[in-house]
């Protein structure tokens, strides 16, 4: 290659690194009012293995919190979702040698999810909640997790759709003032309830109103028709997902196996950053599936990081 040739073929790829540059600095959509705008860049993805895949093990005592955490290194998964109900103790001679575990095998405890149900009737079944919540937040913070997720619980008896939603919203507001003094963020599940349409789920975030409340964005759990749709809408509240591996078809019974790759290009084109925990719900071999589909999660998240 001569000179002249050296110097046309280098210009042109200076170029071409600007233009590509750019593009991955052009400004992300943006962001409803009330949530934390996105970074400029490109999608930036993590898997996770959320500890509930393995609920039947874990309640009869099989499988222990540090398998789930062998299992992430096995399959190269980056941090788990720690599903706290089957937690053998809450003290610090438990939990301080857990999160120590997971630190010494690069292992992130990223989210922990309780039972708390914030769509309560009256003042004193709020308050209950939030104590309960704040017993939670304690057990986050030990472990080194950063993300809590909660739930909406179904509609009070007597209780409209809208005074639900109502009760809800103010729990999650109270909620995510405590979690925000410790630099924790709660994620309100999708999971019935009040809570099976985006909707009604989008609603409760937006009226907490808070950079420290959003949504646990679980892909498999909004009710048809239109399950592809209430995902995206949901993406620009999402603080969290948990990832499935069926989707229900707008007839409600049918159900296929999830479009993963459909679903990556939705938050990748929102430039989400965050975890895609994968929680199995299958009818399958749980011990035997997971370790496939963790893998394939690792390849979509590596392919819509880049």
């Amino acid at each position: 290659m001569d000179r002249r040739t050296f110097l046309t073929t280098a210009g042109s790829a200076v170029v071409a690194g600007v233009v590509s540059d750019a593009r991955t600095r052009q400004a992300p959509p943006a962001q409803p009012a009330g949530q934390p705008p996105r970074e400029a860049g490109p999608a930036r993805f993590r898997t996770g293995l959320v500890a509930y895949s393995y609920r039947q093990a874990l309640e009869a005592k099989t499988m222990t919190y540090e398998d789930v955490i062998r299992i992430a290194v096995e399959t190269g998964t980056d941090g788990i979702d720690m599903t706290v109900y089957w937690l053998p103790a809450t003290t610090d001679d438990y939990l301080l040698p857990l999160r120590r575990f997971a630190y010494r095998n690069r292992v992130e405890i990223y989210s922990i999810g309780t039972r708390v149900r914030l769509a309560q009737p009256t003042p004193e079944l709020r308050e209950e909640q939030l104590t309960e919540l704040r017993k939670w937040l304690d057990v986050a913070q030990k472990l080194g997790a950063t993300h809590v997720r909660v739930f909406s619980g179904d509609k009070p008896a007597g209780a409209t759709l809208e005074q639900s939603i109502g009760f809800a919203a103010e729990t999650l507001k109270r909620g995510a003032e405590y979690a925000g003094a410790r630099g924790l963020i709660l994620g309100l599940e999708d999971d019935g309830g009040i809570t099976d349409f985006a909707k009604e789920t989008i609603e409760i975030v937006r009226r907490a109103d808070s950079p420290w409340a959003g949504m646990n964005l679980d892909i498999g759990n909004f009710r048809p028709p239109a399950v592809y749709d209430q995902i995206e809408m949901s993406i620009p509240y999402a603080v969290s997902t948990h990832v499935k591996t069926e989707v229900a078809l707008d007839d409600g019974k049918t159900r296929v196996p999830f479009d993963w790759d459909r679903v990556f290009k939705m938050f990748a084109a929102h430039r989400f950053r965050g975890y895609m925990g994968l929680e199995y719900e299958s009818s399958g071999d749980a011990v035997r599936e997971i370790p496939g589909y963790l893998r394939k999660l690792k390849e979509l998240a590596n392919k819509y990081s880049a």
